[in-house]
């Protein structure tokens, strides 16, 4: 009897349950569970088989770098970073459609912080998307000379968070700044972005060239972001010294 309603779980590809079944069946058996709590067991245990799968193939379409918390370490932030850690892993940020905006010098920690940030994402059920500002603008220019820029930002749409990374380093041509003006415009108070520069908002007329594109950008990210500043010594010159010292 036990192999054939698993055979029939299996069939519903209801596999969490398949997976725990036998042990399910041993522990009601000894625990004298009734039939309600057996059968509450076997959803929980499904519903944890799903939540597992989603995660995975959440983080699969992320593409984000292997960089945790486990891996960071969090003394080298800012104070005033740190004190909203909290705050920022809770990814309530996201429920409001707003962004978070890093601005520092290389080596500080920006993308690290938040890679870490959006690997939490994940594991609450949110859909990422991780993505260095050059390949994004490459590929936002692909579908627009392919006359199919519509869809490829419905596609983007999908994604709860996308961080831009490193958006002081595209090329500046109007194609590149118009297909990333409307990216960014796209996602405006419907969307979160998480954005990492080493640009400050008032230099961003060297990514935005032309001034009024520049400050409208600006308007629209300063209106609905948290702002953190990754200032002070090298992350990566702490490491290395740290290093040295263990040594």
């Amino acid at each position: 009897m036990s192999s054939s309603i698993q055979e029939m779980l299996r069939s519903f590809k209801l596999t969490g349950m398949t997976e725990n079944y036998d042990e399910l069946l041993r522990q009601a058996t000894e625990q004298c569970w009734d039939y309600s709590r057996f059968l509450e067991a076997l959803l929980e245990a499904e519903e944890n088989k799903r939540n597992i799968n989603r995660q995975i193939r959440l983080l699969k379409q992320a593409k984000l770098p292997n960089k945790t918390f486990d891996t960071l370490t969090e003394d080298f932030l800012p104070l005033q970073i740190r004190r909203q850690l909290s705050q920022l892993r809770s990814g309530q940020f996201i429920d409001h459609q707003q962004n978070i905006c890093a601005f520092g010098l290389p080596g500080r920690g920006k993308t690290h912080l938040l890679c870490a940030l959006a690997h939490e994402y994940i594991q609450q059920g949110r859909s990422v998307l991780f993505a260095p500002a050059y390949k994004l603008v490459q590929r936002l220019l692909n579908a627009k000379e392919e006359h199919q820029l519509d869809k490829e930002l419905s596609k983007l749409d999908r994604f709860d968070v996308i961080f831009l990374d490193d958006i002081g380093y595209v090329k500046h041509t109007p194609a590149e700044m118009e297909v990333l003006f409307t990216f960014i415009a796209e996602r405006y108070e419907r969307r979160s972005l998480m954005i990492s520069s080493n640009l400050p908002f008032s230099k961003w007329d060297q990514i935005f060239t032309e001034k009024m594109t520049a400050m409208a950008v600006v308007d629209r990210l300063v209106q609905h972001s948290i702002i953190l500043h990754f200032n002070g010594e090298s992350i990566r010159v702490k490491n290395s010294q740290g290093a040295r010292m263990i040594d």
